[in-house]
């Protein structure tokens, strides 16, 4: 006759059980703090004809703070990254959208856009030339006449880091303190 000892199984099932429960409330948590998943290429980024004087001019006209523009090239690791946990999310699409007119040019390309100063360039060019893009992803705030407002090279930890950049810029942060500065300041606002 085999004799098992019950109190040893029961306090296995019951740590089996905790880690399953646990695994679960992440998993749940992880979920709902990614929200509705859209297209960014829709929902994100807004159709244009690369003339940044015309969308300089929309975005004053519509009360906006300004323009947006997202410098990327094909093969960006960041880039991809960026589009696929952050720039498909529907809170941080709502609330650029809110605040900016938003483009995407290539670092690369061969598109034509027109500066705020009304020359059309390639879009290399632009990049290249005129704003010093030297790594992908860069997101450039202009105001509505073509001054770039703050500049941010890289992709951001997670989606609450790129709605404090937006932040940032839309409540004027930029013209007192840095936006690493800024950050600090806001995750140990959140944390207390």
């Amino acid at each position: 006759m085999v004799q098992r000892n019950k109190g040893k199984e029961n306090r296995m099932f019951q740590s089996v059980n905790l880690v399953l429960v646990t695994l679960l409330m992440s998993m749940g948590i992880t979920l709902a703090e990614t929200g509705e998943v859209r297209d960014p290429m829709v929902f994100f980024f807004q159709d244009s004809f690369n003339d940044l004087q015309e969308e300089g001019e929309a975005a004053r006209d519509q009360g906006l703070v300004g323009v947006l523009v997202m410098f990327e090239t094909d093969f960006c690791p960041f880039c991809t990254r960026m589009k696929e946990t952050v720039l498909n999310q529907k809170q941080v699409q709502d609330y650029y959208r809110a605040h900016f007119r938003i483009l995407n040019l290539k670092a690369e390309g061969d598109g034509m856009v027109v500066g705020f100063d009304g020359a059309a360039h390639t879009e290399t060019e632009f990049a290249l030339k005129h704003n010093r893009i030297r790594a992908t992803p860069t997101f450039l705030f202009f105001s509505y006449d073509g001054t770039v407002i703050t500049r941010y090279t890289g992709s951001t930890r997670n989606l609450q880091e790129f709605i404090w950049l937006g932040e940032y810029v839309v409540e004027g942060h930029y013209a007192e303190e840095t936006f690493s500065r800024y950050k600090r300041r806001r995750r140990q606002y959140s944390s207390s």
